[in-house]
């Protein structure tokens, strides 16, 4: 077949191992790891996933190297602990089985150790080294570690890497970027030593040369190693590209390939992991840079969904292997989409960090368009109902249109009924937003999916339960949403107020001069957009705080796009709207006007309760989904819709 993307899925040959294509899945960390260390099972298949997805290369993350000089909370590889080599070779031959070559990442925390630990009181009596002495930012501090303890831990790189290849990986990566501990030495930010691992570059780079020649020695002189570095660290007293290019250049020798990522551990959250705020690979020019002064394979990383985007990378020499994280946990199948030219079917990532918060949050994973994410123990695989049923579904916003495709894939007759002229519910309005454009394209996505697996879907509809009990279906997943709420202040029904749900159909109405009503999350996103476009914008909230239903990874992204763009009024109160702006109450009790000829109400849905009241005796089988059952998130709407299915 002639391939649409054929650079894309062109295989490539790093050492002497050959993987499929050209799209590898990026070091993500497991969810399940055990007191000594261990890779979990709900890790292998958290991992394995990815595997059957069509991904070239799947790496493990992070095994730390050397757990003496390193407290972090990950997988460690030694073999006089008891099930660690046989849960690494369990991981690697569930990828393996699969066509992917299973990766591990080797690497060291370094003067970060710990820092992802709940419980701080056991960070500050652990013993931090790294480069040289100091205090963190949270006021630990971190000794210097002597020349021994360095020999000691690049003989812990080659003493695992030997451990990995033993358990069957085929890959390792070892990590030099992000600030971690091969980072930090090569970092004149952390750097501040006066021997032979201090001072020049050179000097900077030795500690990555000795690491990189032990775990060369012990895994053979065709066994493909790639090195993980930042290409600049986008931090004052850290290193530029400059710079980068030079350290890409002295560890070329002892490597297969150069993997290019971008910044600095706790500073530069946003540009490691680019937001929904930033473009599409907003740092491949760091790659495509290096790749002209080195002779090895270059790799790049960072905020890359779309395939497209990904064969100009390949297909123009920028780089030439593409890593995805992300992206594959919204849609593991990606890679193996792009190998069938299915690329339509696939469910982009709409980067809004549901996943790194809820490991933050809990220790496992979620993903706001993908279910399976998490709990991949508990079966990626639908199988048919042993007994087809009639199903209605009402409501066609993300969770009605993913519970009628998950049914309909049961074997279910499905028919999905909404009362409007358009599918995605809640999601439409987000069309409107550029940055949130993909959750607009999630329900196109969704929708294909639930036609192609045969629901009929009708639109101009409304589920009543005259309705029903004409269908007279089995079982009836009510997912009607939510309506805004607009509360009786006065004015507030005036021609110059757009309520926020609407603005992508009225956004003309909208002038130069704008207040935002609302400071959760949908009215501080309307704000940055608008501000982005140039207008004047005021944001009035209640509250002492903004969106703080926003996850804890994507808000401090939200604030500081805010800080940019926005003027914020919080601990206002809205007494009424006029054609001047809205007047607010402050914290002194003195009334004030908030300028602006345009007023956009952003004050939150409330449920239909009406519908669920209505229908909830409607059927023998009854489950009310997303923002009908509790005003919430896509995350919970797509989740629930899913199991409700699973449970007809």
């Amino acid at each position: 077949m002639e391939r649409k993307y054929p650079n894309l899925c062109n295989p490539i040959t790093l050492g002497r191992t050959v993987f499929r294509n050209r799209m590898f899945s990026a070091p993500m960390g497991g969810t399940d790891i055990t007191n000594d260390g261990c890779i979990g099972p709900k890790s292998t298949a958290f991992y394995e996933l990815r595997a059957k997805g069509g991904a070239a290369a799947v790496t493990v993350s992070e095994c730390m190297v050397h757990p003496a000089t390193d407290g972090s909370h990950a997988y460690h590889l030694d073999e006089s602990i008891l099930n660690s080599l046989a849960c690494a070779t369990y991981t690697a031959d569930a990828i393996r089985r699969h066509g992917a070559i299973p990766s591990l990442e080797l690497s060291h925390s370094g003067m970060f150790a710990g820092t992802y630990m709940t419980d701080k009181s056991k960070q500050k009596s652990m013993n931090q080294w790294g480069p040289s002495d100091t205090v963190r930012a949270d006021g630990v501090g971190v000794k210097a570690l002597t020349k021994e303890l360095i020999e000691e831990i690049a003989a812990a790189y080659g003493h695992v890497a030997g451990l990995a290849k033993r358990a069957g990986f085929e890959l390792l990566m070892v990590h030099g970027g992000h600030g971690w501990l091969i980072n930090q030495f090569l970092s004149p930010l952390f750097n501040h030593r006066s021997d032979e691992y201090g001072g020049s570059l050179e000097n900077r780079c030795q500690f990555a040369i000795e690491v990189l020649k032990a775990v060369r020695e012990a895994v053979g002189p065709f066994f493909p190693i790639e090195f993980r570095m930042s290409g600049a660290e986008f931090v004052e007293g850290g290193y530029g590209l400059d710079e980068g290019i030079r350290i890409a250049q002295m560890i070329e020798p002892y490597v297969d390939m150069i993997h290019v990522s971008a910044g600095t551990y706790q500073k530069t959250f946003g540009i490691t992991h680019p937001s929904m705020f930033t473009e599409h690979g907003r740092n491949v020019f760091l790659a495509a840079e290096i790749k002209k002064h080195v002779g090895k394979p270059v790799a790049t990383i960072g905020g890359l969904n779309d395939p497209a985007q990904l064969e100009e990378i390949i297909a123009s020499g920028k780089a030439d292997v593409v890593y995805m994280a992300r992206a594959l946990l919204a849609d593991p199948f990606l890679p193996n989409k792009v190998m069938a030219n299915k690329d339509e079917d696939i469910v982009r990532c709409l980067r809004c960090f549901t996943c790194m918060a809820e490991r933050a949050a809990t220790s496992t994973r979620r993903c706001t368009v993908n279910p399976l994410i998490g709990r991949e123990c508990e079966g990626d695989v639908i199988y048919p109902a042993p007994v087809k049923k009639k199903v209605l579904v009402a409501g066609g916003g993300p969770g009605g249109l993913y519970a009628a495709y998950t049914a309909a894939r049961r074997g279910h007759q499905v028919i999905l009924c909404e009362k409007e002229g358009e599918l995605g519910g809640i999601l439409k309005s987000e069309q409107a937003l550029p940055f949130k454009y993909e959750m607009y394209q999630l329900a196109g996505t969704y929708a294909k999916f639930a036609k192609d697996a045969g629901v009929d879907i009708r639109l101009n509809t409304e589920v009543t339960k005259e309705y029903v009990e004409r269908e007279a279906p089995d079982a009836l997943i009510i997912a009607a949403g939510s309506s805004p709420l607009v509360p009786p202040i006065p004015g507030l029904n005036g021609d110059n107020v757009v309520v926020v749900n609407n603005y992508y159909r009225e956004k003309d109405k909208v002038g130069n001069d704008v207040v935002i009503m609302g400071g959760g999350l949908a009215g501080c996103e309307c704000a940055i957009h608008l501000g982005m476009e140039g207008k004047n914008v005021h944001l009035v909230e209640m509250r002492d705080v903004l969106a703080p239903d926003a996850n804890v990874r994507h808000r401090p992204l939200l604030l500081a796009e805010i800080e940019k763009y926005v003027t914020v009024h919080t601990g206002h109160k809205a007494l009424r709207v006029t054609n001047e702006g809205v007047i607010c109450e402050d914290t002194s009790g003195q009334e004030v006007l908030v300028p602006g000829g345009s007023i956009i109400c952003a004050l939150g849905q409330r449920s239909r309760t009406d519908v669920v009241t209505e229908l909830q005796d409607a059927a023998p089988f009854v489950r009310v989904i997303g923002d009908a059952a509790r005003v919430s998130t896509i995350t919970n709407a797509v989740y629930w819709g899913y199991h409700a299915a699973l449970d007809i």
